[in-house]
């Protein structure tokens, strides 16, 4: 538990992330339109093979003190590692935030998000109602102080939408990544386990295991050589790809997960369509 000293640290930290946040998102806030950066044309390594599959196994296991990601085989799903070949491409150099949402929202009447008790216990979700409180939009605005904080509380049709919303409004052609196109903007070429390296370092993304427990300002994590931000860590973001019907892959991990194995770009999770949390959002992506 966190007590004293470290709840004082923590606040301060997020005081001042608050206001580095704001300041370096609020050109982009202002149209709703989410600065990208350049994924360029060439190959990369996708997926995972055994020896990063049991690193991630192992940090799970020293962290949560029990086997279960490895008795359950959650990593077992992931693609075996392969080299891909990709055009070029642009993505969100962030998660797209509660501000930008709020120009689509506004825009559009499309309902901002929030969810009534009744149907978030109908999710099934561990949190309880009085846990995502904080993180419920108030007649059609983002919650005080967190409009450079990645929007949650989306469905992945949610996500969409605001895609469609952002093709017409620029008359180009954006939509939620693949999770091929996820993975090499968020990990680069090289296939290493994490965007630094082969070694999990918590001081390099939100997590769990050194964050606040909650979702932070964008743009402060650096995720890949491209200039990808908060691509591992902070929140699940939403792909186009599907494993199943009416579910769609989620990558990234986000600020509640420990070890962290599921951080790690190779890692897939599958969710509802439907679904709301408080730990999903997205990011957008531009044909060249």
């Amino acid at each position: 538990m966190i007590v004293g000293d470290r709840i004082a640290e923590i606040w301060k930290f997020c005081a001042v992330a608050c206001v580095v946040g704001l300041a370096g998102n609020a050109e982009a806030a202002g149209n709703g339109i989410p600065e990208t950066v350049d994924i360029p044309s060439g190959w990369f390594w996708q997926g995972s093979d055994s020896v990063e599959r049991q690193y991630a196994y192992q940090i799970d296991e020293q962290v949560y003190g029990h086997d279960i990601s490895r008795r359950n085989r959650w990593y077992d799903l992931e693609a075996d590692k392969w080299r891909v070949h990709l055009l070029g491409y642009d993505i969100g150099k962030t998660p797209v935030t509660n501000d930008q949402y709020a120009v689509f929202v506004e825009e559009t009447g499309h309902p901002a998000p929030t969810i009534s008790q009744e149907d978030w216990e109908r999710q099934g979700l561990i949190y309880n109602y009085d846990t995502i409180v904080p993180f419920l939009w108030n007649d059609g605005r983002p919650p005080r102080g967190r409009g450079n904080h990645p929007v949650v509380l989306v469905s992945w049709q949610d996500a969409n939408a605001y895609t469609r919303w952002l093709s017409e409004k620029t008359g180009e052609s954006w939509h939620l990544p693949d999770e091929l196109y996820w993975e090499k903007a968020t990990r680069g070429p090289d296939g290493t386990f994490y965007p630094w390296g082969n070694i999990f370092d918590a001081s390099r993304l939100n997590s769990a295991d050194s964050g606040p427990f909650d979702t932070m300002p964008v743009g402060q994590f650096e995720a890949g050589p491209y200039g990808v931000l908060d691509g591992v860590g902070q929140v699940f973001e939403w792909t186009s790809s599907s494993s199943q019907p009416g579910y769609r892959t989620v990558k990234g991990g986000s600020w509640d997960d420990r070890g962290c194995g599921v951080c790690r770009p190779a890692a897939r999770h599958a969710r509802p369509e439907y679904l709301k949390h408080i730990l999903i959002g997205f990011r957008v992506m531009r044909d060249h």
